[in-house]
């Protein structure tokens, strides 16, 4: 099968006209795009891609002009890729053959047999 799937076809030139002329379509059209990409999505990674969508969406809400949401996104996705435990880590690790590692939680061991012996009355 050569032939693409309309859902697939990205026309990045009428997408830029539908901007200028039209923006309320324009944005009606990306959020049906976003929406079908994420209600395809593989069911082990669909809630992570909601949730990152969900935190896009945030940025562009509460960034002041759509340049500032666009920098603020970009940092966003550069720290995935060489942030700590990102892309590039996890690179590293599996190229040296260790398993990627889950930084341990930390919490306080409170031993609770000592305070029951003690408070026996």
């Amino acid at each position: 099968m050569t032939e693409k799937s309309e859902q697939t076809v990205f026309d990045f030139d009428e997408w830029v006209e539908l901007a200028k002329n039209d923006p309320d379509a324009f944005e009606q059209k990306r959020q049906d795009a976003i929406g079908l990409l994420l209600e395809n999505a593989p069911a082990k990674s669909k809630r992570r891609m909601q949730g990152l969508q969900w935190q896009i969406d945030q940025v562009r809400i509460t960034s002041s002009t759509p340049m500032s949401s666009c920098i603020k996104i970009s940092q966003m996705m550069w720290e995935s890729a060489v942030g700590e435990s990102g892309l590039v880590d996890n690179i590293e690790q599996l190229r040296q053959n260790k398993p990627a590692q889950t930084p341990a939680a930390k919490a306080d061991i409170i031993d609770l047999s000592q305070k029951r012996e003690n408070n026996t009355d």
